[in-house]
């Protein structure tokens, strides 16, 4: 043996660590003169036995070693772990699975995805993934639903792509442009921007539009003057006047084949909604129905008379009435339901919740301090309107109340949720929208919750339903407005208000 010998390939780094530095100090190793041939001696009979066995052998070398061996052990693995598998699938044949993993990513993450290399830029090219990434959000969202059929871009989606089809780069090019039509939206939702139409309903004697219901291609309305008129969506003309009503059509519903219309004259009646034939009248009710709500095979309607009844709804010319719900010590002013429950809501100051599949009664929530004249009921949430001129949100199953909005100068007549607003309008002529998430949060300050009030009406406010892109109302002064915030004019998009008479806006 040769003592003072030195394998000069091999060294042993030492970390010492001084503070805020650390050093690396590089030792000779001492060898004997045999060193060589053990180490080929165990390569060889470590080549000779099992995977199992070599990981065995390894793992009890690891836990013989020190901390900075440990350290230089993991330095040494790390890139041999590592694994383009984007690029590797490929090469296997298995383009498709690296498609689906990359079709997981949102825009930020697939923007950074193409910058990793040209392979994976290809896969993503090839794969569409931009069109697949818009069409994901097409189907989830309804913002993107509705603003993909208004701007005629969903004409490019959910097809197999042909041959003379836009390529990958149309589709992200098309996503930013998406993007900043979303943000103009939501700022000229904020801000109170929108173009205004009117509809002048020209009642002969009684003046008012009590209800309405509309689609991308009609507005169904029900007068004062005891007839539904129904609208063109795009025209603003009417196409049709049903009549048979005694008295005020005070609340409607309609689906791809019926309208349903309760009236001060205590009746419901049944229409075809395409001929405006009368199918059925129910008579049941002894004082005004005032307002009704149908689905899946069944029917709730409410009245003057403090009840409320529920109808199996089998068809058109099939309805039998299941039960009536007597608890209220007022007139019944709305209803709505889901599976779960129904909810009502009174002049009583109370909103009772009711099991729809045994119509037992379930509890009451209180809190107004006056009649209750509206509410929508959705998941846990029920947000109600009220002649103490505020809007409350409750939660259903334990009856707490979350939060009271305040704002409106008298009866708060309507009302409407989604998952981002709340929109009211009241006698005070006023529409105001709300944000939902802030007023559900109780840490938000109550002077932050409005968001905007709209003033274009010269009359009460009776009835409104909104989406993503538009609000339509109607009111007292006989006209149904509809307010766009999808399609402004130019010159308001730089302007919170305008000076013409046609945008007339009241912040909070």
């Amino acid at each position: 043996m040769e003592p003072d010998s030195v394998i000069e390939d091999k060294t042993i780094e030492l970390m010492i660590s001084n503070g805020t530095s650390s050093v690396i100090v590089s030792r000779k190793r001492p060898s004997e003169g045999n060193y060589q041939k053990e180490k080929d001696l165990c390569i060889k009979y470590f080549d000779q036995w099992s995977e199992s066995d070599q990981v065995e052998f390894v793992e009890h070398l690891i836990s013989r070693m020190c901390h900075y061996q440990h350290g230089h052990i993991n330095s040494y693995l790390k890139p041999m772990l590592q694994r383009d598998f984007i690029t590797a699938l490929p090469e296997q044949g298995l383009d498709h699975i690296a498609e689906n993993i990359l079709s997981y990513l949102d825009a930020r993450s697939l923007c950074a995805a193409e910058l990793v290399c040209k392979e994976w830029q290809r896969v993503i090219s090839e794969g569409m993934l931009w069109k697949k990434l818009i069409e994901r959000m097409v189907r989830t969202d309804p913002l993107w639903k509705g603003l993909s059929e208004r701007r005629g871009w969903d004409q490019y989606l959910f097809k197999n792509r042909p041959t003379d089809g836009p390529p990958n780069s149309f589709y992200r090019s098309l996503y930013p442009k998406i993007i900043q039509d979303i943000e103009t939206i939501e700022s000229n939702w904020r801000c109170g921007r929108h173009n205004l139409q009117r509809i002048q309903c020209r009642s002969e004697n009684s003046k008012g539009v009590y209800c309405l219901q509309y689609d991308d291609e009609k507005i169904i309305s029900g007068l004062r003057d005891n007839s539904i008129k129904i609208w063109d969506k795009t025209s603003l003309e009417c196409l049709k006047v049903l009549t048979g009503h005694t008295g005020s059509v005070l609340c409607l519903q309609y689906d791809e084949r019926v309208i349903v219309t309760g009236s001060s004259d205590s009746t419901v009646r049944v229409w075809d909604v395409n001929t405006g034939e009368v199918l059925n009248t129910l008579i049941h009710h002894n004082e005004a129905v005032l307002h009704l709500r149908f689905s899946n095979g069944l029917m709730v309607t409410c009245s003057k008379d403090r009840s409320i009844a529920v109808w199996d709804m089998a068809s058109a010319t099939d309805i039998t009435l299941r039960r009536v719900l007597v608890g209220h010590r007022a007139a019944v002013n709305v209803v709505d339901f889901d599976d779960k429950y129904i909810v009502s809501a009174s002049g009583d100051r109370t909103i009772k919740v009711w099991s729809t599949s045994t119509c037992e009664f379930v509890r009451t929530l209180n809190g107004h301090k006056r009649g209750i004249a509206c509410l929508q009921y959705r998941d846990r949430l029920v947000v109600s309107g009220s002649s103490d001129n505020t809007i409350r949100l409750w939660d259903i199953e334990c009856g707490a109340c979350l939060r009271v909005l305040e704002g409106h100068e008298e009866l708060v007549r309507c009302i409407r949720f989604d998952n981002k607003r709340i929109v009211s309008g009241a006698y005070d002529g006023k529409i105001k929208v709300w944000d939902l998430q802030a007023a559900l949060d109780p840490r938000a300050p109550a002077s932050t919750l409005c968001l905007r009030t709209l003033v274009e009406h010269s009359g009460r406010v009776f009835r409104l339903q909104f989406d993503e892109f538009q609000i339509i109302s109607s009111s007292h002064d006989d006209t149904i407005l509809i307010w766009d915030f999808l399609n402004v004019p130019p010159s308001a998009q730089n302007e919170t208000r305008s000076p013409s008479r046609t945008y007339t806006y009241i912040s909070r």
